[in-house]
């Protein structure tokens, strides 16, 4: 490239000429994607152009200064110099005027546009590009240079001929009448044009909401009212559930229309003096004025959950979602548009982790609780890194033989300050911040390692998270398990929950066919609790269905959950499918199951989950009674 090109200011380089004013525009097309210029190019030569292209920012300077041209057409996004580096290398050797720059970019680029117009850009088009919009940029920016270039002409022609006739001097004073006016117009298109970038930076494109930036504007605006003439306001910070499923299985143009109609429901449901905002994704927020009392920010709440519930018709499909929402009140120690905004967010997060479909007003003690957090999942990933977390089986015991039949792998974590960690806090933090991955693959490889030394007729079953199914390479993690370890593929067991049908259910269920093609078996754990159950049994061929222990616990008196048990036994049989019932501990419960032709039984009646080196005195023990 170029040394000249280096680190140009805008328009503080020498002017180089301006291309010469022929009936055949100039034009320069700078794109890296070359399809882009070769359909620009084709339809700008059919309409009288003469286009020459550039497939990069340094080809398109070393162009500019073998010749000239009348405009120049840029990418914003280009690898070797971006649109912006080259724009500013133009305005380094040509002013606004003399060679006009039109950018190119997406339509997410609202703040690289805004820059661009900063260092000098004419205009901008985005894409997909609609061409009869940027013929006609292109038209208004070639006229305009063309009469600037016209008025400098003229101007001129007007010194030399000042002692001339006086009436050629009344025409050419008519032409440059007519000129100016024509800039000025031109000058309120600009304007004009400025006005719309500037909505642009501080809009939702999608759903027309202001944005994250302006949200803050007009947050902390009001909170300086507030400090000034008193009031109180309120921050409610909306997180849709089941958003993200609807997006992956529907796609993003489903999912798009359906943020739209939400925007315009969450809008009609506050009042004209309320503010709202998209934040980005799936997120909104809003700041409700003139709370007397937080009573009224939790009606409101209530109300955006049920419009939110509403089922929507988008293209004839019924879809529904659901809304978790955080409620922060302006006050005490959160009188600053971040810090506000935070403790919404912090409160939107607690209802989500209570159930989803609620709300919870932000309390000073969700602060401590999050600091809890950030220093839990500090120690969890230095567990992970030291491969400190342990593995407990428990036995799963066969109730015709009375003798255990397997065991299930489950993960324990022992932290030096916390003590002993549930797994349902550390594996759910695990999924959330991206570790379980590792973590997972970790056990599958030891159960495996270890369940080969038990006897040949000992099962091993491991818990899959829905989080693996999205790596891709699970097939591959379990093979080099199995092969690692030795482990004949039927004797491990791979335990699922009805979560990992709710994204990517097509590829999930392609991903259990591959697991059953090597000899592995497929286990629904945690039957009964979901959605869906009966369409997944009905999807694919499971082995094995474990029935929740919610509903063992109230066995045999609770007539309800012994209907619950003999439905889902009986189903089990005509899918072929063996069950394990999950929480036994009591006799009683354990004569109901056995009496509705359950399977297998897991629970404390038998063993609480042991370290590996107590499976071989489990074993040793002589089978319990069938009867």
């Amino acid at each position: 490239m170029n040394p000249n090109h280096a680190n140009p200011q805008p328009g503080t380089g020498p002017q180089a000429p301006a291309a010469p004013l022929e009936d055949k525009p100039r034009l320069l097309i700078v794109d890296d994607v070359f399809e882009n210029r070769e359909i620009l190019r084709r339809r700008f030569e059919r309409q009288g152009y003469h286009v020459t292209e550039a497939s990069g920012g340094i080809e398109a300077l070393d162009t500019l200064e073998r010749a000239a041209f009348d405009l120049v057409l840029l990418d914003m996004m280009m690898p070797d110099l971006s649109g912006l580096e080259v724009l500013a290398h133009i305005r380094a050797r040509h002013s606004a005027g003399s060679l006009p720059v039109i950018m190119v970019t997406a339509k997410t680029q609202s703040e690289d546009i805004v820059e661009a117009l900063k260092r000098g850009a004419n205009d901008y088009i985005t894409k997909p590009v609609d061409f009869s919009i940027a013929l006609a940029r292109v038209v208004t920016q070639i006229e305009r240079r063309r009469a600037e270039v016209k008025i400098h002409q003229m101007n001129e022609e007007l010194a030399r001929t000042n002692e001339a006739l006086e009436r050629r001097v009344a025409d050419r004073t008519k032409d440059l009448v007519q000129v100016n006016q024509q800039l000025r117009n031109e000058i309120e298109q600009r304007e004009r044009t400025q006005a719309t970038i500037t909505h642009l930076a501080h809009h939702d494109a999608l759903t027309g909401l202001g944005n994250r930036l302006l949200f803050h504007k007009e947050l902390g605006d009001a909170l300086s009212l507030r400090q000034r003439h008193g009031g109180d306001l309120a921050v409610l910070f909306i997180d849709l559930d089941g958003f993200k499923a609807i997006n992956d299985t529907l796609g993003h143009a489903t999912g798009d229309m359906l943020l739209k109609h939400l925007a315009a429901r969450l809008r009609n449901t506050l009042r004209e003096s309320d503010k709202i905002g998209r934040l980005g994704g799936d997120e909104f927020a809003i700041i409700q004025f003139r709370v007397g009392q937080p009573t009224e920010a939790v009606a409101l709440a209530e109300r955006l959950i049920q419009t939110v519930q509403a089922p929507f018709d988008i293209d004839g499909q019924r879809l529904v979602v659901g809304a978790s929402i955080g409620i922060a009140l302006a006050g005490g120690d959160y009188q600053d548009s971040a810090q506000l905004l935070r403790a919404a967010d912090l409160a939107m997060y607690r209802a989500k982790t209570e159930g989803r479909g609620r709300f919870q007003v932000f309390e000073s003690d969700f602060d401590r609780q999050a600091k809890e957090r950030r220093e839990l999942e500090v120690a969890l990933r230095a567990a992970v890194e030291q491969d400190a977390l342990e593995i407990h089986y428990q036995p799963l015991v066969n109730l015709q033989t009375g003798r255990i039949s397997g065991f299930e792998a489950l993960s324990r974590w022992h932290d030096p300050q916390r003590g002993q960690v549930p797994p349902n806090v550390f594996i759910a933090l695990a999924e959330e911040v991206g570790l379980i991955g590792i973590i997972g693959e970790r056990i599958l490889q030891r159960a495996c390692a270890e369940a080969a030394n038990w006897p040949p007729d000992t099962t091993v079953a491991v818990n899959l998270s829905a989080a693996q199914f999205q790596s891709g390479d699970l097939v591959a993690v379990v093979k080099n398990a199995l092969a690692t370890s030795g482990l004949a593929p039927e004797r491990l067991e791979v335990e699922i929950t009805e979560s990992i049908f709710l994204q990517g259910s097509e590829s999930n269920l392609e991903i259990l066919s591959r697991l059953g093609a090597l000899g592995v078996k497929i286990s629904m754990d945690d039957f009964g609790t979901g959605y869906s159950s009966l369409s997944y049994l009905r999807s694919f061929p499971f082995h094995k269905i474990k029935i929740d222990r919610s509903f063992i616990g109230d066995l045999p008196e609770g007539q309800s959950s012994v209907a619950i048990v003999r439905a889902v036994c009986g189903l089990a049989r005509s899918f072929g499918a063996s069950t394990t019932a999950e929480g036994v501990e009591t006799d009683g419960q354990l004569t109901s199951i056995r009496a509705e032709g359950c399977t297998e039984v897991q629970g404390y009646i038998f063993s609480k989950p042991v370290p590996a080196d107590q499976i071989p005195a489990l074993l040793a023990l002589p089978p319990r009674p069938s009867e």
